[in-house]
């Protein structure tokens, strides 16, 4: 990847931090990562990657009036989610009452767990250059890799996504969305909490079981593609946190604020290669 795609806005700062890293070892090291747009493209070929709720309502696998209802509901607070000039905490109030509304609506419209499968299959969604050999990397050294997401269809989407390429193994935990299926397969409940872009964090893990296991690895690299991704580690108890986001699109908006976000910035949908080299020169 061309250099010219990367920004380091504290040389010193991110060396120091590597440095800590090192270390401690990579048996003190686990990773949280947000999944779409972060370990996925942003862009498939010269079009934004649709996301999984867009194939449903484009595709109309669901009821005759989910497109449009949804569709509304995007149009609200999608404008919000994206404003750099609305604060979190409003961001936050505002994606608890789309995804709240979103999964009501998605309850409403015959959700079936074969209707997700089948958006996964047709969404185009690709990782990006390098992320196989991270994955692999990272479970090679049995790393624990916590994937953080927000995603609408949840965590059955991102299971499937993972297993169909080999890639969903014993050191990958994924925390997301989630429905109650019935033994028809229809979606009849949404677990909570419900996961959105700005309550991602890692007090949430307390309720999985994997917990104990990573709780005592307190140095991190996360990686993540939205201002909120960078509080997903807040309220775990770390030594050292090692940030790296990804800025695809919007970038003259956004990068100031991105900048003081992330120690290591990679632009215009770029690769993991600057994410792989930061992993060598940390565990070898």
């Amino acid at each position: 990847m061309s250099p010219v795609n990367i920004i380091v806005s504290n040389p010193e700062r991110l060396e120091r931090i590597k440095e800590k890293i090192k270390e401690g070892g990579k048996n003190k090291l686990q990773i949280l990562a947000d999944f779409d747009r972060t370990l996925s493209k942003y862009f498939a070929g010269d079009k934004k990657a649709p996301s999984l709720i867009a194939v449903l309502r484009e595709q109309r696998y669901l009821t005759s009036d989910y497109p449009d209802k949804a569709q509304a509901l995007a149009d609200k607070y999608y404008p919000i989610e994206i404003d750099p000039l609305i604060s979190n905490e409003e961001k936050k109030e505002a994606m608890e009452e789309w995804w709240n509304a979103h999964f009501e609506l998605l309850l409403k419209s015959n959700l079936n767990l074969k209707d997700v499968k089948k958006a996964m299959e047709s969404s185009g969604i690709e990782l990006r250059e390098g992320v196989d050999e991270f994955l692999n990397k990272v479970n090679d050294n049995n790393i624990p890799l916590v994937i953080m997401s927000a995603n609408g269809l949840g965590k059955e989407s991102i299971e499937y996504f993972l297993d169909n390429i080999n890639q969903l193994k014993d050191n990958v935990y994924i925390i997301s969305n989630a429905f109650v299926w019935g033994n028809d397969g229809k979606a009849i409940d949404v677990k909570r909490p419900i996961v959105h872009n700005f309550n991602k964090d890692e007090t949430l893990l307390q309720n999985y079981p994997f917990f104990g296991e990573i709780k005592e690895k307190k140095n991190i690299i996360l990686l993540g593609d939205s201002l909120g991704d960078i509080d997903m580690a807040r309220g775990f108890d770390h030594d050292n946190i090692l940030r790296i986001g990804f800025l695809n699109d919007n970038i003259k908006e956004n990068l100031d604020r991105y900048e003081q976000a992330y120690d290591l910035l990679i632009l215009h949908d770029g690769s993991f290669d600057a994410v792989n080299e930061v992993l060598r020169e940390i565990i070898g």
